[in-house]
């Protein structure tokens, strides 16, 4: 879903059938880290959010443009070492040329197959007790 403000009120209807959060921050601009992080904690406190292992992939954007912030600026900007019971990774990317992508996309991936596999053996000692 696009983050522009005139859709983010969709986001919610999209919540409780999630796997994931795939977030893309515009690394060169600094001005509008701080609002992002608040969308992005506005999001993790919805009730159909709160209490999932969803995990999160944060796309620190733009690397390509002169005084970008890194990822671990902007994971310190976005405050993402305060989000504790979700797993969640930052990767520089540049959407343009493609830099970046695919490694996110694949610990997003190998993330929620592991997830899946947690679920399918929880379930599974479950029902053997039975």
């Amino acid at each position: 879903m696009s983050g522009q403000s005139t859709y983010r009120g969709l986001w919610e209807s999209y919540y409780s059938e999630i796997q994931a959060i795939v977030f893309v921050l515009d690394s060169s601009d600094k001005l509008r880290m701080v609002l992002a992080r608040d969308e992005l904690q506005m999001l993790l406190q919805h009730e159909q959010v709160v209490g999932r292992s969803l995990p999160i992939l944060v796309f620190a954007n733009k690397m390509d443009i002169a005084g970008s912030l890194t990822p671990v600026e902007c994971m310190g900007l976005m405050e993402l070492d305060q989000i504790i019971d979700k797993p969640w990774h930052i990767a520089a990317s540049n959407a343009l040329s493609g830099d970046g992508v695919s490694d996110g996309f694949q610990w997003l991936a190998e993330t929620i197959q592991k997830i899946q596999s947690t679920k399918k053996k929880s379930y599974g000692s479950k029902s053997s007790k039975k």
